[in-house]
């Protein structure tokens, strides 16, 4: 008797949206199918799903203990938002390998269906940085009595929306600034520059219109611009850990001595990244 292979094992999701990409929000119902392809017989203990969220910090910090004693100090901290396990096939016990509850799949492509429900309190958008991470995925295992289980993973994303409608996200945002240039004893004029934007709070791929007036009255030439910071904070043990990174620019004319420029609603246009989160 010749033993059947499994061929492939795959996850796809049942999309809510009109893109090939799974995207869901708090409550949502994810739902999906393992999709099992075998070619000649197989028996199978089981098929199971795992489907975790979670966020992960990790860091690490260079100390010195004196003596000219070294060491490296790991920063390292997890958080966790669901935890789901089921069973598409079989039993929940996998750690014998007797031939009783085996499940026979026949060749050809098999369909599994699976659906479970995202938690209804808001959770944190997925996101990669440079020391952690928030990540949602589904694991697929097939276990078959002495051998080793076929296991994969796919990760979908979580976004959770902001409600920029609110008074504190919907007030406008002013400011004034004047800096005075100094080389050895010799002191330059001031550089002035007034800006306001029309709100706080903005979503990703919406365009920033900025109204700014800036007077060099330095001895310089100076070039006024406009930036988009994201600022990264990791926590960990007590620790944090911040990371600022440059998201979008905006550069105005060069302005020679005592010239003035007038942005009357400049665009600064917001890329496709994450927004807001405090976990």
């Amino acid at each position: 008797m010749v033993l059947g292979k499994v061929k492939s094992l795959a996850i796809s999701f049942d999309c809510l949206n009109d893109s090939s990409l799974p995207v869901y929000s708090s409550g949502d119902t994810v739902s999906g199918r393992v999709n099992l392809e075998v070619t000649g017989e197989i028996k199978v203990k089981s098929l199971k799903i795992h489907a975790r969220g979670h966020a992960k910090v990790r860091w690490t910090e260079s100390r010195n203990a004196g003596s000219n004693t070294a060491y490296t100090q790991n920063y390292t901290e997890e958080v966790e938002y669901f935890n789901h396990k089921d069973v598409l096939l079989g039993h929940e016990r996998d750690d014998d390998n007797s031939e009783e509850g085996l499940h026979t799949i026949h060749s050809g492509r098999h369909e599994y269906a699976f659906s479970f429900e995202l938690p209804q309190i808001p959770l944190a958008t997925s996101f990669e940085g440079r020391h952690g991470s928030v990540r949602y995925w589904v694991k697929a295992e097939l276990h078959r009595p002495w051998l080793l289980p076929v296991k994969l993973k796919k990760e979908f994303t979580v976004f959770e929306h902001i409600d920029i409608n609110t008074p504190s996200l919907l007030s406008p945002q002013a400011g004034t600034k004047e800096k005075t240039l100094c080389c050895w004893l010799c002191t330059s004029g001031p550089i002035s520059l007034s800006a306001k934007i029309e709100r706080k709070g903005y979503t990703p791929g919406e365009s920033i219109q900025i109204f700014a007036e800036i007077e060099n009255c330095s001895s310089r030439m100076v070039v006024p611009k406009a930036t988009i910071y994201q600022t990264q904070a990791f926590y960990a043990k007590g620790k944090m850990k911040e990371v600022k990174q440059l998201v979008a620019n905006l550069r105005g004319e060069s302005l020679s001595s005592g010239k003035t420029e007038t942005w009357n609603g400049k665009q600064l246009k917001i890329p496709p990244v994450s927004p807001t989160c405090f976990l």
